[in-house]
């Protein structure tokens, strides 16, 4: 092998402003899939270091220890088989000998051996691995194919001619290998060592010496920091600063962080400054402020200790300046028109009430086929009557948040920033004059509103917030509307899941079918079959909420397999079920549940009688009929005092009963009459086994 020169290699394409939102992926994807077209053609190592660069205006990469040239490589190709190369006196046929000269190869440099199927030719030859220099330029062209663009730009090259796809318009290409530049082309353009740097701050065009020169050259001369990650821990560091200097907290860190990656692909030389807006925009609900500022604008508002707005906001500009006034100045004034839009929705809002707004629903089209909100409203009011009832919860204050919940749907304020929907409903129902409960249940409607969010922290909010979900499940179930493969148009894994978490987290005692039987009740016509899909929909959402709590998938199945419609003792069961497995006789008895298992599946119609005691004749079956007896009700009082551990349990001291029965019963004996009656005794064997868990399952 030929000794190689290795050193590392830097591609940047420098663009017009990349959309923000997809900067980090387009940065990943870009650095990730150059090393694996290299990684392909032999020119680096499985564990090559790599490092990812993106700003606003640049995708980038370094990739450690980039050969010069691959190692060569043994090519191996296949010929004619043997029977086809070789005439009946085992000289070589025309096919054969034409094959190896298209190979350039010598009759007596063939090998014979097997494919697998036959015995065939073989031309065994090495071919000198890719240089770097001639692998680059495909290597980038693979690479910019697969970058997950979300939308395209179609734009003219300089000759006035030539028009590209990308993602935006791109003006520069570095490619040096070490300090060396690779000659390459890709969107029309010819690769160099010279980038600019900040829009405005830069000193002009800069040239990277040396590839490992590359961030250092573009903070000190382009005033740019050219890592996502170091500049978004740099502008989180800045942040938290600021913040604390003025005794205040950046609010939901959720938010922030969203927010922070925003802000991270919209500079690329940060700074941060305070900025201050009127104190009597805090008359307005906070919510409104906060959400103009963190969407509208970019700002991080602050908050007090008690979590409370303050009337100032921190900037992350892309200016470092020493002399902030004016920048901080123009923000303020672009905020002010903003709140004050806040402030005018809501003074115009409180003038008519939520009441008086619901017959208007009537003209918002919810679903074609499902009709309006107008329509959905009063499905809603019936599922939460129901709930409530089932919880002893009171029915007039669902009822009456169910009413006025998608009223604030038709206020200025939500037409403005739907995010608030729910949010406003609730200050304005508290203007009105509505009860507590019922302004606060509003509010909540929506919750959780995401993986992770909040549950209603209120019996009416509870209520309301899982007739809402079960509506949209069952009415979507209902005209055929399930999630299929990624596709869930109407967020409705997420509304499943809601249900789920309140249900389980709230330990909330309501059978799921009794649910989603008032769910389908609500509607007129749903299509058969759409209550048994959405329950089985519920548990799949119930499986994989419990593996993201370190749960084992045997654990998983052994529980929620059998379907326990109270989903508020799937907890305490699979913790029963954890406990029960530590037991010396539990690998012994999940054994012998599973045999069980198989036999009653080969007779299926079997083990539904009662045991006839007369026709117990072997001593062994008679003991487990005994054994089944005593432990029965214990294992029901158990069971009915929550107690999933006892109730497992008890099966311990009935493994030598099993386990005896095995040994010296035939279950399938000939006698019909005894083998009917000894299936039944395993029926009720198993039935008590898998009181609380199908232990079969455990192994």
């Amino acid at each position: 092998m030929r000794p190689e020169s290795r050193a590392p290699l830097l591609v940047e394409l420098r663009t017009e402003e990349l959309p923000p939102k997809a900067l980090e992926r387009l940065g990943a994807a870009f650095a990730d899939g150059l090393a694996k077209a290299l990684r392909t053609r032999g020119l680096i190592e499985a564990d090559a270091r790599i490092e990812r660069f993106a700003t606003p205006r640049r995708l980038a990469a370094r990739i450690h220890d980039v050969a010069v040239q691959a190692e060569d490589r043994l090519v191996e190709t296949k010929g004619p088989s043997v029977k086809i190369g070789l005439d009946a006196t085992g000289e070589p046929t025309q096919a054969l000998i034409k094959w190896a000269q298209k190979l350039d190869a010598p009759l007596d440099a063939l090998e014979r051996a097997s494919d697998g199927k036959q015995e065939v030719f073989w031309y065994r030859s090495v071919a000198p691995g890719d240089t770097l220099e001639q692998a680059i330029g495909p290597a980038l062209e693979e690479t910019l194919a697969a970058l997950p663009i979300p939308k395209t730009m179609q734009y003219q090259l300089a000759d006035g001619r030539t028009t590209v796809s990308f993602v935006r318009p791109a003006h520069g290409l570095v490619v040096l290998h070490g300090a060396r530049v690779l000659a390459a082309s890709v969107l029309g353009l010819a690769s160099g060592r010279i980038t600019r740097g900040h829009r405005f701050q830069s000193e002009g065009d800069i040239e990277i010496e040396d590839a490992l020169r590359y961030e250092e050259r573009l903070a000190t001369v382009g005033r740019v920091v050219a890592s996502f990650e170091t500049r978004r821990a740099r502008i989180e560091s800045m942040l938290r600063e600021r913040a604390a200097q003025h005794d205040a907290s950046l609010g939901d860190e959720a938010q922030v962080a969203s927010l922070l990656d925003e802000v991270t692909a919209l500079v690329e030389w940060p700074a941060v400054y305070v900025g201050e807006f009127e104190r009597a925009f805090l008359q307005v609900p906070q919510e409104c402020l906060i959400l103009t500022m963190r969407t509208n604008q970019k700002y991080f508002p602050l908050f007090d200790h008690g979590g409370r707005l303050l009337p100032k906001f921190l900037i992350v500009s892309n200016m470092e300046v020493d002399d902030a006034r004016s920048i901080v100045a123009g923000n303020e004034r672009v905020v002010r028109p903003r709140l004050a839009d806040a402030r005018f929705f809501y003074d115009v809002d409180r003038k008519t009430t939520l009441e008086s707004r619901v017959p208007a629903l009537s003209n918002v089209v919810y679903h074609a086929k499902l009709g309006t909100q107008a329509d959905r409203t009063q499905r809603v009011r019936r599922i939460a009557r129901t709930v409530a009832a089932m919880l002893g919860a009171n029915v007039a204050h669902a009822e009456r948040a169910a009413l006025l919940a998608k009223a604030d749907l038709l206020t200025g304020m939500v037409g403005e920033f739907p995010e608030l929907q729910g949010v406003m409903g609730g200050y304005y129902a508290r203007h009105d004059g509505e009860d507590e409960a019922v302004a606060l249940a509003i509010a909540e409607q929506y919750s959780p509103r995401f993986a992770g969010d909040a549950l209603p922290s209120s019996e009416t909010g509870t209520v309301l917030a899982l007739a809402d979900k079960l509506e949209t499940l069952a009415g979507l179930f209902g005209i055929g509307q399930q999630p299929t493969g990624d596709k869930d148009p109407f967020a409705l894994r997420r509304h499943g899941l809601g249900v789920v978490r309140m249900l389980v987290e709230k330990s909330l005692p309501i059978p799921l079918d009794a649910l989603v039987q008032a769910a389908f009740a609500a509607f007129d016509d749903p299509a058969a079959g759409a209550d048994d899909a959405l329950i089985e929909f519920l548990f799949e959402r119930l499986s994989g909420w419990l593996r993201e709590h370190a749960y084992t998938v045997h654990e998983i199945a052994a529980v929620v397999d059998s379907r326990p419609m109270r989903l508020d003792t799937v907890p305490a069961r699979l913790n029963a079920v954890r406990s029960f497995s530590g037991l010396p006789e539990a690998e012994a008895l999940a054994a012998a549940n599973k045999r069980i298992v198989n036999i009653l599946r080969k007779a299926p119609d079997a083990g539904t009688a009662p045991v006839d005691r007369s026709l117990l004749v072997e001593p062994a079956e008679r003991a487990l009929a005994e054994c089944v007896d005593a432990l029965a009700p214990q294992a029901d009082e158990r069971v009915r005092d929550g107690d999933w551990f006892g109730a497992m349990s008890v099966m311990a001291s009935a493994r030598g009963a099993v386990d005896r029965f095995f040994d010296e019963v035939m279950v399938m004996t000939d006698d019909e009459r005894l083998r009917t009656n000894r299936l039944s005794l395993l029926a009720a064997l198993r039935a008590l086994m898998n009181r609380v868990a199908d232990i079969s399952k455990l192994g």
